[in-house]
């Protein structure tokens, strides 16, 4: 891809145009980026009626979106190397369990940060 050598705010609104694809390009080709988008909807509406307060609310919001940001990296890998070869190839298995495998860690994180903060503020695990 060539650059286009643009500068100042003309790159600044390119970039936004380009992140705009990627993200409707995510929605469109990737069935588990729509999965966590309506996950990381459910759950930020369950932020408002969980948190006690702004910390715990961007601990909350943190995790979903996490999610969505590894399954975007995690898609840009894929493409990338489905792009290269079709055929079986060591390193490129190994690069999709690698994102794959950061999807993971991000959705273990989001149910960890949500379970303390949970039992928390229900009064079942207190951290005072």
């Amino acid at each position: 891809m060539a650059k286009t050598g643009a500068t100042g705010i003309t790159r600044i609104i390119n970039a936004g145009k380009y992140s705009m694809k990627g993200f409707r390009a995510a929605f469109k080709n990737e069935a588990a980026f729509r999965q966590d988008l309506l996950l990381a909807g459910i759950l930020l509406i369950l932020d408002f009626a969980v948190c006690q307060g702004a910390v715990q609310f961007i601990l909350l919001l943190s995790g979903p979106l996490f999610v969505l940001l590894a399954e975007i990296i995690n898609s840009a890998i894929e493409a990338v190397v489905d792009r290269i070869s079709d055929e079986y190839h060591e390193l490129s298995g190994r690069a999709k369990d690698l994102g794959s495998a950061a999807v993971f860690l991000m959705l273990t994180y989001t149910a960890i940060i949500w379970t303390v903060i949970l039992l928390n503020n229900y009064g079942i695990w207190s951290f005072a």
